[in-house]
């Protein structure tokens, strides 16, 4: 059977994240419905990460199997036809090898977290960002976020519902910069936990506020108890950027 693999952007704010769900929308139920509307097979998708509710991606990549060969355009526009009422977008499609697995073969994961720092609330970018008032100092943040760039125990750092056999991961890159009134922060691994990018952006803006050193932030992360960890970050913030291989 041929197999697809997609490249996919959406917008997660009126889903109940990537998975599919029995009584809610979700993107891959979108995407899954895109498929059979098109060309009346019923597949279950693989995806590089399940984002959660709210969460958005301009990079998200999926695979398929198909009874036929389609060329990889007429699957990319076919789909993309039957989405239109969708916050969802094929951007690229491509036929790959039955040894290719959008999650399995993932060498790196990379997300983006945008923080509006000014005092007045978000309004044309509500629900693309989390807005703080408090003042960021990105210099602070950065020098907390270098404390936890590499091989550690994250169970600080992640959900309490997480399904992850393990709570150790390598943060291969954890960057904050400022652009106006705009702070964004990185995030680039193999795998991630389940919240761990959004908990760690919670801790990193306490340090921004002078609320909590760099100090603090690593004792949080050698702590290995979800309860320390602070407020974890709104949804809205998180965008899954790109998926290497």
């Amino acid at each position: 059977m041929p197999r697809y693999k997609l490249t996919v952007e959406y917008d997660g704010t009126p889903y109940s994240g990537f998975q599919r769900q029995d009584n809610a929308p979700s993107v891959q139920g979108a995407l899954e419905a895109a498929v059979k509307a098109f060309c009346g097979d019923v597949i279950t998708l693989k995806a590089a990460g399940r984002t959660d509710t709210g969460v958005h991606a301009v990079g998200q990549v999926v695979h398929f199997d198909l009874s036929k060969d389609w060329p990889a355009d007429t699957v990319r526009d076919a789909m993309n036809a039957h989405l239109m009422t969708e916050a969802v977008v094929v951007l690229a499609a491509e036929a790959v090898g039955d040894d290719f697995d959008a999650r399995f073969s993932a060498k790196r994961r990379h997300y983006r977290y945008t923080i509006l720092n000014r005092w007045m609330q978000p309004v044309y970018e509500r629900g693309r960002v989390w807005g703080v008032k408090k003042p960021l100092d990105v210099g602070l943040m950065q020098a907390a976020a270098d404390r936890l760039v590499g091989h550690h125990d994250f169970t600080t750092f992640r959900s309490a519902h997480c399904q992850a056999k393990s709570p150790e991961r390598t943060l291969e890159r954890l960057e904050v910069s400022r652009d106006g009134e705009h702070v964004y922060v990185e995030a680039s691994a193999r795998s991630f936990l389940h919240n761990q990018v959004r908990s760690l952006v919670g801790a990193l803006k306490l340090a921004g506020e002078g609320r909590a050193t760099a100090d603090q932030i690593e004792a949080l992360l050698h702590a290995r108890d979800r309860t320390k960890c602070p407020a974890v970050a709104p949804a809205c913030g998180l965008v899954f950027t790109k998926v290497d291989y």
